[in-house]
């Protein structure tokens, strides 16, 4: 069974579950203010979490009972403060998750076929839930927007927790890299392009678009279907792509063109106001030995310079000659992946790239590689030079060593305390009534004694 086959059933099942439930289940779970939220309010977050592959686990509807119970009050203060959101940001994060569940039932056509509605119609059936909860997430800043963390601070989080309670640090490194990825010449390209407009000629003499895409494209994930893309926004494609299609009507054919994934040229199908359904041929150039032998000479006098001059700055140098848009105006250093918004160069060696921790174990800090090939997971080739600039053991947390890993552990500390004082606050004069059934929770049990000293008065 192909991967979005299973997606579209678990999202089937959930769905209709939800469908089930909301007719027998229905009624009021909590009070909260001017608030009240549904048992079906529950039941829906539910079957997402479900659709989202994630196993059953009626704990869960604790935790969303409480979600959802903050996120109201949280809503409620932000009328009070005139804490607000633009309908531009609510419409780009409805989108955004729209093109996430979209994606995962493989098409707008499918994805609609489950929602038993258009996408337009649940876009509008969501909007005010996520409105909701985005102004909740502002009042929340706002709520947090004074606390910091001082130097002290941070020693007297460190200090407060036992020896036991420490974290414990994996091996860490730093590592950088300047990166030269083979390029076709354009008499090389040529050949591609030339294939690309080939096929374009046989869909204008009246041969069939999907079959042609079957057969021919090298986009993995359309070609199957024909090359059918589905539906999408100006954001869900590289800026030429998007350009092409959006200033075609339905029915036309694009010429050629070219982007970072090869040659293509796409049919649009149909047009739904900032939408539009297309499907496209690919065709992805081949390097050449002529491209990889250049790249690997201008890697090869990159390395001659390390060589003959030890104080040459790796940033300068990465920033002057790498390829790698996402690292060279970054000193060349590879970002943590799992810890993109801290922007931490730390890794931990077991989350590097298998064939750049093979290259690193062999160097010490300060040192550069060798020039190499690496293969990313798409299959393109490139040519790097490695450095290391720093390898820290694995150890428990110290100040010396983990200064900046500390502070974000004592911010987060501080930001909880603060929202949970307000929380505290908002408790004591607040009517909060929760049916027996979640009063249950651990999570809700502070709020049940809100509810009894509330109904005695």
């Amino acid at each position: 069974m192909r991967k979005f086959g299973l997606t579209l059933f678990i999202l089937v099942t959930a769905l209709v579950f939800v469908k089930a439930q909301i007719k027998t289940l229905d009624k009021v779970v909590i009070v909260a203010g001017s608030s009240i939220i549904l048992q079906s309010d529950i039941e829906s977050q539910y079957a997402q979490y479900l659709a989202q592959g994630n196993a059953p686990n009626d704990g869960i509807k604790c935790i969303i009972a409480q979600q959802a119970l903050t996120t109201k009050l949280l809503a409620q203060q932000a009328v009070i403060d005139s804490v607000t959101v633009t309908d531009g940001d609510v419409d780009n994060e409805v989108d955004r998750r729209m093109r996430g569940m979209t994606q995962r039932a493989g098409g707008q056509d499918r994805l609609e076929q489950f929602l038993g509605r258009s996408v337009i119609q649940y876009k509008d059936e969501i909007r005010p839930e996520i409105r909701e909860q985005m102004v909740a997430e502002k009042m929340r800043q706002k709520i947090t927007e004074k606390v910091n963390v001082t130097p002290y601070d941070v020693k007297k989080f460190y200090e407060a927790m036992s020896k036991d309670s420490l974290p414990t640090y994996n091996k860490e490194v730093e590592v950088g890299e300047i990166s030269i990825t083979p390029t076709l010449s354009a008499e090389e390209k040529a050949y591609y392009k030339q294939k690309a407009q080939g096929l374009l000629d046989r869909v204008k003499k009246g041969e069939d678009f999907g079959n042609l895409a079957r057969l021919y494209s090298q986009d993995p994930g359309s070609a199957p279907d024909g090359g059918d893309l589905g539906f999408g926004d100006r954001s869900t494609y590289v800026k030429e792509f998007s350009a092409m299609a959006f200033k075609l009507k339905a029915g036309d054919v694009s010429p050629v063109f070219e982007t970072d994934f090869g040659f293509h040229f796409l049919q649009v199908i149909e047009r739904r106001g900032e939408q539009v359904h297309i499907r496209h041929i690919l065709v992805r150039p081949n390097l050449t030995q002529a491209s990889l032998d250049r790249a690997k000479v201008k890697i090869d006098s990159i390395y001659t310079i390390f060589q003959k001059n030890k104080n040459v700055d790796f940033s300068a140098a990465a920033a002057y000659y790498s390829d790698a848009k996402e690292t060279k105006f970054n000193g060349g250093m590879i970002l943590n992946a799992d810890n993109v918004q801290s922007r931490t160069t730390f890794i931990p060696t077991d989350k590097l790239d298998p064939q750049i921790a093979l290259v690193v174990d062999t160097l010490k800090v300060g040192q550069v590689s060798k020039p190499g090939i690496f293969t990313s997971q798409a299959g393109q080739q490139t040519y790097k030079i490695l450095y290391l600039r720093s390898k820290t053991d694995a150890h428990k947390a110290n100040l010396t060593q983990d200064f900046p890993k500390l502070k974000e552990l004592a911010y987060s500390d501080k930001i909880n305390k603060s929202v949970s004082e307000w929380f505290e606050r908002r408790r004591k004069d607040t009517y909060v009534k929760i049916d027996p059934e979640y009063l249950q929770c651990t999570q809700l049990k502070t709020w049940g004694t809100a509810v009894t000293a509330a109904q005695s008065k």
